[in-house]
């Protein structure tokens, strides 16, 4: 599988991992403290093939991806479930525990946020309590479940929100989604 953008990861271990299951030049942030030439160099990415933002799924991932998104607008994003990126040890996370065919599977499902979007999404924040995604003792694991089946990472009450709005979740995919997991729940 061949990717043309260059793919923003977060070390030398996460390009190994990449590299090993896809063909595509990465580029490392070394850190959540991303400099400023790391930056300038991920703008450039941008314009001359775009950037997909792979990081792992938990906070410095998530601090890396969204200073990228406030500097460098219309990056797109892949992202794995957590429990895809456990070493096998179980002492460490990140994309680099993650097997080939999930960063094939995740890299297939790369979302591309609007850059022109409107920060108002179809869905409400009353859609979110409904749909026991906020306000509820399960809401966190459903949450989970939500970002796994719309492949757009794991989030809090609010950034689920905003993400939603950002890349265009209707509220068809939405309900469809939350039906899901509503069956999965019933089922269990």
């Amino acid at each position: 599988m061949d990717i043309q953008e260059i793919i923003v990861v977060e070390g030398k271990d996460d390009t190994t991992a990449i590299k090993r299951a896809v063909n595509a030049d990465t580029i490392e942030t070394n850190g959540s403290a991303i400099s400023t030439e790391t930056l300038q160099r991920i703008a450039h990415a941008q314009e001359k093939r775009g950037v997909i933002v792979f990081t792992d799924p938990d906070y410095p991932g998530r601090r890396i991806r969204a200073i990228i998104e406030e500097h460098v607008p219309g990056v797109k994003h892949a992202f794995l479930a957590k429990e895809k990126t456990i070493a096998k040890n179980g002492k460490g996370l990140g994309i680099e525990h993650a097997r080939d065919e999930d960063i094939r599977e995740a890299l297939k499902n790369v979302y591309t946020p609007n850059v022109n979007f409107k920060s108002e999404s179809e869905i409400t924040m009353d859609d979110l309590i409904m749909a026991r995604l906020i306000g509820h003792p399960q809401s966190k694991n459903r949450r989970k479940q939500l970002g796994e089946i719309l492949n757009i990472g794991m989030t809090n009450g609010k950034q689920l929100h905003k993400r939603l709005a950002m890349f265009q979740i209707t509220v068809e995919q939405f309900g469809k989604a939350v039906a899901l997991i509503n069956q999965e729940e019933h089922n269990e």
